[in-house]
């Protein structure tokens, strides 16, 4: 038995069937308390499996749960879990920790396709299409949902660059020269500079194309050993540098404060990913003003996943003031996604 038990960045147990949850939940301890700064990431179960372990049974079991708090034609339902929480949250915004943080600006730049690289998304796009048009029913998108999904991926990858999904191309990413040239003024200025990217593969072509510009370079990928070295030789360095991050293995856990600038090369379907991404730097012990830069291809599923980002951010905001990135996505979502 343990005296107390602390989960540090507690949105690991999100899942409740995971086995990580699941060994949270089974310690045997007199006291208990979750940290996080996104207790709901993706749905209302994520707050549910954190509160089975901080406090069990105050939300009722599993099932009692969806019923209670999770009904869509229910207008109170939201009212009622945020009441029945409170008691045992206690929330600090980063402005209220740290109120001398400098200013955060964060931008959507646009680039537009052409050449291989619209042929290629075009063709991908029209094929999901054809797809989607023999879709009538929840039932139908469900059987074929992964094949939707990596049509999605698909064009998410061409979007960053053709050779993610055709090797050997030899096209150029509209993207990828936007990005360089984006970076050349931040690099001269003797700036420090962070890149995340979901696709390891992506940053593998960055690495090649920063390289080539001889400006000074890190990595940190999910196979990266020795974090802190790597992150103490970044934040030591003196003048420019450009650190590559993919956004799973650096998402969280790390300080970045030497960097002032931020750039998402590719957008994820939750903002919260993106805004944990965002604080590497923005964070108590940073002195100047943080600008952060998404990189979207115009008329793109990309600037498709940013509306929907937008679309639905209600629900964290009416339990516990936050946003989130939300459910499913349903047949209109994929219309949505895929329209011309």
């Amino acid at each position: 038995p343990f005296m107390a038990v602390v989960l540090d960045e507690g949105q690991y147990v999100k899942n409740p069937s995971s086995q990580t949850a699941k060994a949270a939940r089974a310690l045997n301890s007199a006291h208990r308390l979750a940290l996080t700064g996104t207790p709901i990431e993706n749905r209302l179960l994520d707050l549910w499996s954190l509160m089975a372990f901080a406090m069990p049974g105050v939300l009722g079991n599993r099932r009692q749960f969806g019923k209670l708090y999770n009904a869509k034609d229910d207008p109170f339902a939201r009212l009622r879990l945020s009441s029945r929480v409170r008691p045992f949250l206690i929330r600090r915004t980063k402005a209220q920790v740290a109120q001398d943080l400098p200013e955060r600006i964060e931008e959507d730049l646009y680039c537009e396709i052409e050449g291989e690289q619209k042929k290629l998304y075009d063709a991908e796009r029209k094929r999901a299409q054809q797809l989607l048009l023999g879709v009538k029913t929840q039932q139908q998108l469900n059987d074929l949902r992964f094949n939707f999904l990596t049509s999605l991926l698909r064009l998410r990858q061409i979007c960053c660059h053709p050779l993610l999904v055709k090797e050997n191309s030899k096209a150029r990413s509209a993207k990828v020269d936007a990005l360089l040239e984006q970076l050349e003024p931040i690099v001269a200025e003797g700036s420090k500079v962070l890149i995340f990217s979901q696709f390891v593969a992506a940053l593998k072509l960055l690495e090649k194309a920063i390289k080539k510009e001889g400006w000074p370079l890190w990595k940190l990928t999910g196979a990266t050993e020795n974090r802190g070295p790597l992150v103490d030789d970044f934040q030591n360095h003196d003048g420019a540098g450009v650190f590559l991050i993919s956004l799973k293995a650096g998402g969280s856990g790390l300080n970045l404060t030497a960097a002032s600038y931020v750039v998402l090369f590719d957008p994820w379907w939750n903002p919260a990913v993106e805004n944990q991404a965002i604080d590497r730097t923005h964070r108590i012990g940073q002195t100047n003003r943080v600008i952060a830069y998404r990189l979207l291809i115009k008329d793109s599923i990309e600037e498709k996943i940013r509306g929907l980002q937008k679309r639905k951010q209600a629900l964290a905001e009416d339990v516990l003031g936050e946003e989130k990135f939300a459910q499913t996505l349903s047949i209109e979502d994929f219309q949505y996604l895929l329209s011309d």
